[in-house]
């Protein structure tokens, strides 16, 4: 069965980048060719990159600039494909059989076996199976769609591998076999979009049937156009400072990085709270909203007043860790000795004359390993000869 073309729904790269833009997505030149070309080669989009980078957003814009449906799919650990592709339902099977009894006893009526009434009823399977018990999930429905529609596949290195391979039939032909029934071929082609935050690797058969894009944060300047398309109620000023923040932010190796989204709730919020400078008390009190795990808060806390000022010190009521005690600093001052102790001057700063004193022969010979020290004039001490050492350490030769 051959699919007519339908109309292309973007004209170019440019075109593509203008209607994404018009519905507050903004999109660089590499992301702009890879949609174009999805339209154009009807491929799978696979995009991967770390979470609230705007993979799944894309795949929202994309139905919102053509004028499709959107399906999605959102995966988990221990999906299995009843819940992605299709399943029977059984309970309107059941209550279909109880209705027609009678026409079921009609049927095998004129059977004197048991064998032959089997053979009767099965030979009314496809009554049962039948699509009219056919309850469609998300990627049959994409598929037997009558309008085109955009299929999101969301976060699939999260579903398990065999659900991965339930999907190579569909990215590369988009097909569905069912067993019961046959093989369901689409009817209109979707936009099928892929999302993936890299938990674990996907296979290479999933790879090769689908366009590859991974996605990073922004950059500083497309990042605070994007705050710009948002109308946040932030200044210009307060914008740039505030997504240089966001950025440093991302340098910590936080357990979560800001997302963009979370970088433009920040800027509503201050934009809400009238703020009109960005101090380390306002961007510590808001902090949470960007970041959400107590460990990454307590390491951004400590961070956010030398990046509002690199000058600055952060005080002990912020890190939660005075200096009261002693740590050998070299500017701590020495405590005074007791009035009368003799001071040595012997010139030796760092203690080398004193340590070399120390390592010489014998001198764990009293009280070494909590035995009593010898008392003086006992007697001459027991020597081990060579010939006695040699038998107790043998010498060990090393290979040639």
């Amino acid at each position: 069965m051959t699919l007519a073309a339908p109309e292309p729904d973007f004209a170019d790269v440019a075109d593509t980048k203008a209607r994404f833009a018009e519905h507050g997505y903004l999109v660089d030149d590499r992301l702009a060719t890879t949609v174009f070309l999805q339209t154009r080669l009807d491929k799978p989009v696979l995009l991967e990159g770390p979470a609230g980078v705007g993979k799944t957003q894309l795949a929202l814009s994309l139905a919102q600039a053509t004028g499709r449906r959107l399906l999605r799919l959102q995966c988990y650990e221990g999906q299995d494909e009843t819940k992605a592709l299709y399943e029977w339902d059984y309970g309107k099977q059941l209550l279909y059989t109880q209705i027609l009894r009678e026409k079921i006893g009609q049927v095998v009526a004129d059977t004197t076996t048991l064998a032959e009434a089997v053979d009767k009823i099965a030979a009314q399977d496809s009554v049962f199976f039948s699509e009219r018990f056919l309850a469609p999930r998300p990627l049959l429905e994409a598929i037997d769609s009558d309008q085109p529609c955009v299929l999101l596949i969301d976060e699939v290195d999260r579903a398990d591998e065999a659900l991965e391979a339930v999907l190579l039939e569909l990215l590369a032909e988009f097909q569905i076999s069912i067993p019961e029934i046959g093989t369901v071929v689409a009817k209109h082609k979707p936009y099928v979009v892929l999302t993936s935050n890299n938990t674990r690797d996907l296979s290479a058969a999933l790879k090769r049937r689908c366009l590859h894009l991974f996605l990073d944060y922004p950059g500083a300047q497309r990042e605070l156009e994007i705050i710009r398309s948002k109308d946040t109620g932030l200044s210009e000023s307060l914008a740039v400072r505030l997504v240089g923040i966001v950025r440093s932010l991302r340098e910590l190796e936080l357990r979560k990085a800001p997302s963009i989204s979370e970088t433009i709730d920040w800027a509503r919020t201050l934009a809400v709270l009238g703020v009109e400078e960005l101090t380390s008390e306002v961007l510590s009190s808001t902090l949470n909203v960007v970041v959400k795990y107590e460990r990454d808060l307590t390491k951004a806390l400590d961070a956010i007043p030398r990046m509002v000022d690199p000058n600055a010190t952060v005080p002990d009521s912020l890190t939660g860790h005075g200096h009261g005690h002693g740590h050998g600093h070299d500017d701590d001052p020495a405590p005074a000795a007791p009035a009368g102790t003799p001071v040595a001057d012997d010139g030796d700063v760092d203690g080398k004359a004193k340590r070399a004193a120390k390592d010489q022969p014998g001198r764990h010979d009293g009280g070494y390993n909590g035995q009593p020290s010898k008392p003086a004039g006992s007697g001459p001490t027991k020597k081990v000869s060579s010939s006695q050492g040699s038998r107790s350490f043998p010498t060990r030769r090393r290979p040639v």
